[in-house]
């Protein structure tokens, strides 16, 4: 995997001709103003569906109140936000098309996009997530002096009025120290100010947006693959935009460093980078999965058992030592672990273990049965494959594939649980990309995973005013979901099989000439 990797060998790189250098990308300006336009119309659609919290000052300005509480201006922040949506994916696959040498005009298109479509979305009204509410309610425990570990957001005064969503009321937090002391300097600087907070909190988003843009080409460099296709695969992913900088999670951060930290290790600065992943882990734990990988790629090609072993254990020795220094400054300790069973405690029906769950649940509970309790064993199965197919990566396969391996490991997490949010899809996406994305059913498989979560999250979480329907305060929310829906779902139809531009790249065929090299 360190291995320098001739330039000749990396696909789409041989050296081209000045010509070809002048012609590298077919006119990227018209994708580019149209994922800008996307952008545009998703800002001023969070105006009107995206999440602010009860106490927002926002809601008391008059464009506010008329695109929240008025049906007709409801209706437009649907058709904006969902048309807008649509667009990006649109201007990220019509970007890709434009490309005829992926080489430095390329990437400097692709900076150009990550620009012109995420800028905007620093100003959008959180979308498609709440989480960062949750974030606030987090941080102000902190500065409170309570233990977020033991305790959830309603220990807190008036903690409905932050807007977090009702399952943070009791749930133990689920992030590392680092994220902790993140959200505790936040609301200190902020006085729990909603939207300074949430404007502070993109901004930690953004420098793991920028990890991933300097660390993804030079992964993919390490593994013979693209370095710029690599980049135009996540960072102008319209998934990877909306996730981490109009949705503001915190996985932004996480992966970022996970980035950085896998690629000092594979170049030889192991310390360096176990630092980086343990302060990955220590945003969100679930990148401790990383660390089995680490100790096999500071063991080295040829290393006995005994080797790997010793390696594993000085792996986890430093990164866990690190992790007890952090929490002896506040003395939360490993608090985090009670936390990690959230996730896992719902199910979701595009997850394959969560759709069969919920249909073994469905017919047990008609034929009599706990359906509750045969639901749990399917999610326990689950995870039983989730840890077998994990430790099946760990102890087998070639070192030069190491990275796969971690990647497909960190896939069987993903895929094996029962819920499926969009953003742990992200997670997924870059270290596919440096590893290999063919350009065959692997890259189509691709487009259909951003076009799904993109329509689901358009249609999923909207903050609709209760009261428009008066008879039904359900109804209004219900209606305003199946609009976006339809729209998202009838401008995916569109790109997928009538679209003259687009409608080619969900076709299975291979296109050789830009297959990289594994």
């Amino acid at each position: 995997m360190t291995v320098p990797v001739p330039a000749a060998q990396l696909a789409g790189t041989a050296t081209p001709s000045a010509d070809a250098v002048a012609g590298e990308v077919d006119n990227a300006r018209s994708p580019l103003i149209a994922g800008f336009v996307g952008s545009i119309f998703m800002v001023f659609g969070s105006l009107g569906v995206g999440w602010l919290a009860p106490v927002s000052e926002l809601r008391r300005l008059p464009l506010f109140i008329w695109m929240r509480t008025e049906g007709v201006g409801v209706g437009l922040s649907i058709v904006l936000l969902a048309i807008g949506g649509m667009l990006l994916v649109r201007a990220w696959l019509r970007l890709g098309q434009r490309v005829r040498v992926w080489g430095m005009e390329a990437r400097k298109a692709t900076l150009q996009a990550v620009v012109a479509w995420g800028l905007p979305m620093m100003f959008t009204v959180p979308l498609f997530s709440r989480d960062v509410y949750a974030y606030i309610g987090q941080g102000r425990l902190m500065v409170e002096g309570i233990n977020p570990y033991e305790n959830g957001i309603s220990a807190l005064p008036n903690y409905f009025q932050l807007g977090a969503d009702k399952q943070w009321t009791e749930a133990p937090v689920p992030y590392g120290q680092l994220f902790l002391w993140i959200e505790q300097f936040v609301v200190w600087v902020t006085n729990v100010q909603p939207e300074a907070s949430i404007m502070l909190f993109r901004l930690v988003a953004a420098v793991g947006v920028v990890l991933c843009i300097i660390y993804v080409p030079k992964l993919a460099e390490l593994h013979g693959v693209n370095p710029h296709r690599a980049l135009w695969l996540t960072a102008a992913n319209p998934l990877f935009l909306t996730n981490f900088i109009a949705s503001v999670h915190n996985d932004a951060l996480m992966i970022g460093l996970a980035l950085a930290g896998l690629y000092y290790c594979a170049t030889h600065r192991v310390i360096r980078g176990l630092v980086l992943v343990t302060l990955s882990i220590s945003v969100k734990p679930i990148t401790v999965v990383f660390l089995p990988f680490i100790g096999l790629l500071w063991a080295g090609k040829h290393a006995s058992w005994p080797r790997r072993f010793l390696y594993w254990f000085l792996t986890a020795a430093l990164s866990f030592g690190l992790l007890y220094a952090l929490s002896l400054v506040n003395g939360f300790g490993f608090g985090w672990i009670n936390g990690l069973s959230a996730p896992g405690s719902v199910a979701i029906w595009y997850a394959p273990v969560g759709l069969i769950g919920l249909a073994v649940g469905s017919i047990s509970s008609v034929l009599g049965l706990d359906g509750q309790v045969m639901a749990k064993v399917v999610y326990d199965a689950g995870k039983v494959l989730m840890v077998a197919a994990v430790a099946w990566m760990i102890f087998r396969g070639d070192y030069d594939r190491l990275m796969r391996r971690l990647t497909l490991a960190f896939a069987a997490i993903v895929l094996l649980a029962p819920m499926i949010q969009s953003w742990y899809v992200v997670w997924l996406i870059p270290l596919f990309a440096v590893t290999g994305i063919r350009n065959d059913w692997q890259v189509k498989a691709l487009y259909f995973v951003v076009s799904f979560f993109m329509v689901y999250a358009i249609s999923d979480q909207l903050d609709v005013f209760p009261y428009l329907q008066s008879e039904d305060l359900g109804l209004a929310l219900l209606l305003a979901r199946i609009g976006a829906a339809v729209i998202a779902l009838f401008f995916a139809i569109y790109l997928i099989f009538m679209d003259p531009k687009t409608k080619s790249l969900f076709r299975v065929r291979d296109e050789s000439g830009l297959r990289p090299i594994i």
